[in-house]
Order: structure tokens, then C-alpha cells, then sequence
């Protein structure tokens, strides 16, 4: 089975999507990921922005081939928030997705098969109003060198058009390089050959 070249995830974050029922609001914050660091900031985000709602329900995926999956309920029965909500991460076939819905309680129980539609409801809603694109699954190179080596390596960014997403300039120079993961096993070999330049892939 071949590795796959690209994954579907949301352009851009859609937040404050609302659906009622009974009373009970809920609203829907859909964020575009790349680690669980994000995950934990907008989760954050959204407790700010909701600091009286009752329960903030949520589900994201990380990766492409084998992502890495988590929903919670954060207080809600077993089952009846979080997972309903990854329902519709996996049913729109996207990755590297944060979905939260944040639920007001309006004094009326909605019992378990409620709150499943109400949670699937706002994630579907939510995702939909946000565009979902098709990306590159790309490798990270982490580069070192000396500033001597500097213009070579930039020589052969340029040349290549690879992206610095993060670069460090002290005594020794560091740069994290996003590369199309087809091409990251040439391009490390290629940069390995630059005398005094040291590459790994993270």
C-alpha cells in the first residue's frame, strides 16, 4: 500500500457557530492544528471566550497515515459529546482539526441520544462553514552550520524552494526546513554534502 502525498484539512478556524435545543446552547469552534501544544492554546482560547458555559466538549485528530485521535466529554455522559463530534472529523476525512463545542445549559436534560445529536449537530454545522483544503504531507529537516556555511545552504533553500519555518541566527546558525516528504530524503543527502553542515530529520 503506498504511503499517501497529501491530507485534507480546514483552511482556516470557524468559531461561534450556534445550535439550540431545548435550551441548551451550543456553540462550535473548529481550529486548523499542527501539534498538541495548539491544542491545548485553544482550548484555552475557548474557555476565555465561554468562562460561564457549562461543559467544553471536544475531539481532534493529528497525522495522516495512522493520526492520533482524542475527544473528551468533559463532564458529559460516557461517550455522548466527544465522540460524536470526531464522528464528523472522520466523516469529513480531515486531519490536524481541533473541534470544540461548548455547551450552555438551559435547565432541560437532553438524556444521552440528545446530546449525541446535539454535539454531532453543532461539529457538522461548524465544519461546515469553513473551507477544507488539500496539503502536502511534508517532512521537517533540522539544518546546523557555521555562518560560513550560511550562504550555501540558503543557496540551496532558494534553489530548491523549500520553506524555513523556524530559523535560529547565534553563534551557530539552525534552520527548520519544510520539504515535500518525497523530496526529504534528497534534499538531507544533498545538504550532508555541504562541508560543516550537519541535517536530521525530526
Amino acid at each position: 500500500m503506498s504511503k499517501a502525498l497529501t491530507y485534507k484539512t480546514i483552511k482556516r478556524k470557524a468559531k461561534g457557530h450556534l445550535f439550540k435545543d431545548r435550551g441548551s446552547k451550543f456553540i462550535g469552534d473548529a481550529f486548523p492544528i499542527k501539534n498538541k501544544e495548539e491544542v491545548r492554546q485553544r482550548l484555552i482560547e475557548v474557555k476565555e471566550d465561554h468562562p460561564k458555559a457549562n461543559h467544553h466538549c471536544y475531539a481532534y485528530s493529528l497525522g495522516h497515515d495512522e493520526p492520533y485521535i482524542r475527544y473528551n466529554d468533559d463532564g458529559e455522559p460516557t461517550n455522548s459529546a466527544g465522540k460524536p463530534i470526531y464522528g464528523q472529523i472522520y466523516g469529513f476525512d480531515i486531519t490536524n482539526v481541533l473541534v470544540v463545542v461548548t455547551r450552555y445549559f438551559g435547565g432541560t436534560k437532553l438524556g444521552v441520544g440528545g446530546l449525541i445529536h446535539a454535539y454531532k449537530t453543532t461539529a457538522k454545522l461548524c465544519l461546515e462553514e469553513t473551507k477544507i483544503v488539500q496539503k502536502e504531507i511534508t517532512d521537517q529537516l533540522e539544518v546546523k552550520c557555521n555562518y560560513e556555511q550560511m550562504n550555501e545552504v540558503l543557496k540551496l533553500v532558494k534553489r530548491e524552494e523549500l520553506s524555513i519555518v523556524d530559523q535560529e541566527l547565534e553563534l551557530k546558525c539552525r534552520y527548520i526546513l519544510e520539504v515535500n516528504v518525497e523530496r526529504s530524503s534528497s534534499i538531507k543527502e544533498r545538504l550532508e554534502l555541504l562541508k560543516g553542515v550537519a541535517v536530521r530529520l525530526l
